[in-house]
């Protein structure tokens, strides 16, 4: 009984998909012809040129990526973030007033103001090691012994850790990524006038980088499948494996003027990336290859460079510094928020977790390899001082 129920709803079935098809042949005859040449390919990648298919709709998606060595669907890079920890001060440090004030050499002198020296006005940080609250005053001790009284200081305590942290890689990623510096709104062609995808990207987020379209004379990213963001929203990071002429133990650090980053090579392979702050005009960091001399886990620098100390700096305790080109160091800048920019005197910021990194894999003798792919920085040498912060 079950056998032939099963029967008389098969013999049925085949009835309506016999009539669907009679339907199907009736209107194609009637309203246009049938298509009789080669069917689509199958979503792939296509190398070479295909003579039983047309490499067309998905397939021709695949195929322009494999041929820019890129894999869909899309991988997420192989890279971490470092350890937390390291982006913790290595000491607390004070944000003091613009204008001149007193140092002390006791707490005792600091309570009846009977200053040692006085610290000239400008741009200034120091290092604490003790505080006292005491009714007529908060006190501190700074790294060098000296003390300031809080309200003489206008003091802001204190800053202990940093914020922004870069990637480590366990092995080459097969495109380029960088990190958003502003507010931005995703499109989804290039061009200004394209339309929004309603997606936002802020400061800081990690985009992957598949394609580069000019269009509107600037640069578009293809973050994703028809998502684009302007260049000047991004810093890219270009992977370089291959060491710069000149460099002998396959150990370098390179530093993108243009793009303001910074990656850690070790035998062709990318260690480490971030976002820089180098030198702003007209205190450029130099272009050129060059060797660390010299490794600090903490210095003191200062200077000025125009004739009336207008500029003058003063800044305690800078973590993790590497000297490599005169006064030109990497080094953690704990007074900066923000990198991406050029912001200093020549030398090259980073985060305080990421300076750490840094300081930790460089040796004396490793390379520096600095350049700027757009040839904007000036590489006429008398234009360069000894540099500095």
């Amino acid at each position: 009984m079950m056998i032939n129920k099963f029967l008389k709803y098969l013999i049925l079935l085949m009835i309506i998909i016999l009539f669907a098809g009679f339907q199907t042949e009736t209107v194609l005859a009637a309203d246009q012809e049938s298509y009789s040449g080669e069917p689509l390919c199958l979503p792939g990648a296509y190398p070479f040129e295909q003579l039983d298919c047309l490499a067309m709709g998905p397939s021709e998606f695949l195929t322009s990526m494999a041929e820019k060595g890129i894999r869909v669907p899309f991988q997420p890079l192989p890279a971490y973030q470092p350890d937390n920890s390291y982006t913790l001060a290595p000491v607390p440090y004070l944000t003091v007033g613009e204008n001149s004030f007193p140092l002390y050499a006791s707490l005792d002198d600091a309570i009846g103001r009977s200053p040692t020296r006085y610290l000239e006005a400008g741009f200034k940080y120091l290092a604490v090691s003790e505080r006292v609250d005491r009714e007529d005053g908060v006190y501190y001790r700074l790294m060098n012994g000296l003390w300031v009284e809080a309200g003489e200081a206008n003091t802001e305590c204190c800053i202990r850790s940093g914020r922004f942290q870069g990637l480590m890689f366990y092995q080459n990623p097969v495109n380029s990524f960088g990190w958003i510096l502003d507010q931005a709104d995703v499109m989804k062609s290039p061009g200004r006038t394209s339309e929004i995808t309603g997606k936002t990207l802020y400061r800081e987020n990690i985009v992957q980088i598949y394609d580069i379209v000019n269009a509107d004379g600037t640069d578009w990213y293809m973050i994703g499948i028809d998502e684009w963001v302007e260049r000047r929203k991004i810093r890219q990071f270009v992977i370089n494996p291959i060491p710069p002429d000149g460099v002998d133990n396959n150990r370098w650090i390179e530093i993108n003027l243009y793009e303001q980053t910074l990656g850690i090579y070790d035998n062709g392979k990318l260690v480490f990336a971030a976002l820089i702050a180098t030198g702003m005009d007209p205190f450029f960091t130099r272009p050129g290859l060059f060797q660390i001399y010299e490794k600090l886990e903490r210095t003191n620098m200062s200077g000025s460079f125009e004739i009336d100390r207008s500029d003058y700096y003063y800044l305690e305790d800078v973590p993790w510094t590497l000297y490599y080109d005169e006064a030109r160091a990497i080094h953690g800048a704990y007074w900066r928020t923000y990198f991406g920019y050029p912001q200093s005197h020549g030398c090259v910021n980073l985060s305080l977790g990421d300076s750490r990194v840094v300081f930790d894999w460089a040796n004396v003798g490793d390379w520096v390899y600095v350049w700027d792919p757009s040839g904007e920085t000036p590489v006429d040498e008398s234009l360069y001082t000894a540099g500095g912060a």
